[in-house]
């Protein structure tokens, strides 16, 4: 099974950027599917279907003589992706690409907390796997990635601002995380889809995909190491966090879902790590980055 033309949903969005350059380095064919309102411009060489995202109609004809649909749509939007499934069957696209990434959302994988705001993302798989099973034609791969590394020290994520040299260290903050770089992920999804041989293997698979592990604690010794300073440290009991999510959720407060991703990643105890036997790097032909470096090279873009 040969891939070449593939389309990028979000492909202007912080994900959908490097995973198009990656494609394009790869030697495929690049199609940006933007919202008809998009003023969004992408590198030479792409090409640029505008649509009405929620529209299976319109979002065939976009899919039309595409090999392959990525989705990158946020988080918030990634619940929502049926009509994306039904435009690629429809179209006859060959592989789908659900905007998983971040956490592995299949039953069992998430934690009470988590599953109570990623549900969605359970749903759109079962609806994918549903699909493909009526429709052979279309397969599927999903990837999960972790919590995005270097995305996440501009936004606090991690707890940890180089700027202020201050940390945010939550419950013991010895919790093991999973977490990739967005080049990384971008890599993962070209490694799915060739060489051939492997595009073959990787139908209907579901991979986890980590470009480190490590806890709050070691991320907080590197940053000081690298800056030569200490930070100051604030700990956090994630029970007090537990109470403001439930009192968010109950208010239907869109807040509540970043608390719950706290919490399901920092808490102790919470086990979203990804085990090692279940890192599929070797399988992909991936190689991270070490951690120290990734950190180093961020200080110094940010001139830290």
């Amino acid at each position: 099974m040969a891939f070449k033309m593939v389309a990028v949903v979000g492909a202007s969005g912080s994900l959908g950027k490097p995973i198009v350059q990656a494609l394009l380095a790869a030697g495929f064919k690049v199609t940006a599917i933007s919202r008809e309102t998009s003023n969004s411009t992408f590198p030479d060489g792409v090409e640029v279907r505008r649509a009405d995202l929620t529209s299976v109609e319109a979002l065939t004809k976009a899919f039309a003589e595409q090999d392959v649909v990525v989705i990158t749509v946020p988080a918030q939007e990634s619940g929502n992706q049926n009509q994306y499934v039904d435009a690629a069957v429809a179209a006859g696209v060959k592989r789908f690409i659900p905007a998983e990434w971040g956490f592995n959302t299949r039953p069992g994988k998430l934690s009470p907390g988590l599953a109570s705001v990623l549900g969605g993302k359970t749903k759109t798989v079962d609806y994918l796997l549903e699909q493909t099973k009526a429709h052979p034609s279309l397969t599927w791969t999903g990837i999960a990635t972790g919590t995005f590394l270097d995305w996440g020290f501009d936004r606090g994520v991690y707890g940890i601002n180089a700027a202020t040299k201050i940390a945010t260290i939550y419950d013991s903050g010895n919790e093991p995380l999973s977490a990739s770089t967005l080049p990384f992920i971008a890599q993962s999804v070209v490694a799915v889809l060739q060489p051939q041989q492997r595009a073959d293997q990787t139908a209907n698979r579901y991979y986890d995909v980590v470009e480190q592990t490590f806890t709050q604690n070691e991320l907080l010794r590197l940053f000081e190491e690298e800056t030569g300073s200490a930070f100051a440290v604030t700990r956090v009991s994630t029970k007090d966090l537990a109470r403001a999510r439930d009192e968010k959720l109950a208010k239907g407060d869109p807040g509540a879902w970043v608390l719950a991703l706290c919490l399901g990643t920092f808490a102790d105890g919470c086990g979203q790590a990804v085990e090692e036997g279940d890192i599929a790097n070797g399988e992909l032909g991936l190689q991270g980055r070490g951690l120290r470096g990734i950190v180093r090279d961020y200080l110094r873009a940010k001139g830290a």
